[in-house]
């Protein structure tokens, strides 16, 4: 039996350019908003802190919590 990638949480390699998928899955969750994010949808990152975000805004609402 073929087991579903469908409704599971994955866990990535965040990369520069990229990330790499260690455990399969189809969406991972916003470390700001807790937001689900589709891996096709995932644009935005943190190689340093190895963090998703949902939006630009939420990156960078990330990064000023992090300068404070």
């Amino acid at each position: 039996m073929l087991m579903s990638n469908r409704n599971k949480t994955a866990k990535l390699y965040y990369m520069p350019n990229g990330f790499r998928l260690l455990s399969s899955g189809d969406h991972v969750f916003c470390s700001v908003s807790g937001e689900k994010i589709m891996l096709e949808d995932l644009r935005y990152w943190s190689v340093e802190k190895q963090e998703p975000y949902a939006t630009a805004q939420l990156s960078a609402q990330a990064h000023v919590r992090e300068a404070e």
